[in-house]
């Protein structure tokens, strides 16, 4: 018998219907042993999420205003819930008390984490599972840092107690006795904690689409799904904007080596993504993964003659960025020439005294800042054994008619970035696109 982890986002869990999909999708395999649960999520476009109203909470308790009339609305939702479903569950009790700690200044964290408790609470009696709360079994320290091994512990020896159990995702609680939270999207986080712990053969992660698309489907129309993508390859589009998983949840499965399947809770016959340590398959055809992108970069500009012989001249650069606190995404580099790319915000109110930085460490010939940038990465476990796989990235912006701004590969050829002007964003993605999908 295998091990499999499942977490329900809150799209996923935000009526009574999700309850009865969710249940279906859990009950049709005995594998699927625990389940992290989310806050329920919007129900339509207008609505609001449970945590949203949370918070709120929270914010008119520190201006000094009556929640009562407010907070009867996330009574409604939750008995709602067990009203549609037919439950025999009384759940008033559990949000008076939390009403009533909200108002003694429990703090902002444990106001947001009971969306999850609430829901878990429910969903563990239709599913007649057992509610392991994960102020039990999820720890930090100090710090605020997460502790992992001890939760890894905790974790491993509760669930042993039973063989099917819910378990609230987004937060665990501080050494003080407090509550909290990951940071949005925990669940994700929560549920791969779970999975390594209990050292599952998979990892589900339930949301409300299926799998990872090449390409943003708010740019294309229908992009293809990612049937298997590595977890470096999750990374790099990650990092550059693709949304569905939560980042940090692929840390705890990953050192495991734990396979995390993203699955649709509206579609479940559809296989999701895979997302996997290492595969030696993939799309000859295709050879890229994805393509992903941000806006909102500058880039520093540094000319200098023979800077490629001055040791040390990268470095000083780099310490003037510590000394303001920019990080830099890339440095691509010629023989008298250095560009560092910095996200725009970070160095908002600062151009004028990191030139003049700049200028007293190095003694360039000329340093500029341009704004405007978007950087796009192009992602493919394939491309290192595809020839003219650059080539076909740069013709395809050429004949879009658009200006390649910045060129870098990283060596391990997992990806290609350019950077373009941020007016060209989109044309870029749909001319990648295209250019490899047909």
């Amino acid at each position: 018998m295998q091990m499999k982890v499942v977490k329900f986002g809150g799209s996923s869990l935000a009526d009574a219907d999700h309850f009865r999909q969710v249940a279906q999708i859990v009950k049709s395999d005995p594998d699927r042993h625990y389940v992290v649960a989310s806050a329920p999520g919007k129900r339509f476009s207008a609505d609001i999420k449970v945590t949203d109203m949370l918070y709120h909470c929270y914010e008119m308790i520190r201006n000094r205003e009556d929640i009562t009339e407010y907070y009867q609305q996330i009574k409604d939702r939750y008995n709602g819930i067990i009203s549609d479903l037919g439950m025999d569950f009384d759940i008033d009790g559990e949000l008076e008390y939390v009403k009533n700690a909200m108002c003694h200044a429990s703090g902002r964290d444990y106001a947001a984490s009971r969306g999850e408790y609430l829901n878990s609470l429910i969903l563990a009696k239709y599913l007649g599972f057992a509610f392991v709360d994960a102020e039990n079994v999820i720890f930090f320290k100090d710090n605020g840092s997460f502790d992992a091994e001890r939760t890894r512990v905790a974790m491993a020896e509760e669930l042993k107690k039973h063989e099917y159990a819910v378990i609230p995702g987004f937060y665990g609680i501080m050494p003080n006795g407090t509550i909290k939270t990951f940071s949005r999207g925990g669940s994700d986080v929560t549920g791969s904690i779970v999975a390594g712990a209990v050292c599952a053969d998979t990892y589900e992660n339930w949301t409300d689409v299926s799998g990872f698309m090449m390409a943003d489907p708010r740019i294309i129309d229908n992009p293809s799904p990612i049937e298997t993508i590595t977890y470096r390859e999750l990374r790099e589009l990650s990092y550059m904007g693709a949304t569905v998983l939560h980042e940090d949840a692929v840390f705890p499965v990953r050192s495991a080596g734990i396979p995390i399947n993203i699955r649709n809770t509206n579609a479940p016959a559809d296989p999701g993504t895979m997302i996997v340590a290492n595969t030696g398959s993939y799309d000859a055809h295709r050879v890229i993964t994805g393509v992903a992108g941000r806006k909102g970069f500058s880039v520093i500009n540094i000319d200098k003659d023979m800077m490629n012989s001055e040791v040390g001249f990268t470095r000083r650069i780099l310490d003037v960025l510590e000394d303001h606190e920019v990080s830099f995404e890339h440095i691509p580099s010629g023989v008298d020439t250095l560009s560092v790319i910095v996200p725009t915000a970070a160095i908002e109110g600062k151009v004028e005294k990191l030139i003049a930085a700049i200028e007293r460490r190095t003694r360039p010939d000329h340093v500029s800042v341009e704004n405007g940038l978007a950087l796009v990465a192009v992602v493919g476990r394939a491309m290192v054994k595809a020839k003219g796989t650059a080539a076909r990235v740069f013709d395809s912006l050429a004949q879009a008619g658009i200006n390649i701004r910045m060129i870098d590969q990283g060596s391990s050829e997992l990806n290609i970035i350019v950077g373009v002007d941020e007016k060209d964003y989109e044309a870029a993605i749909r001319a990648i696109y295209s250019e490899f999908v047909h």
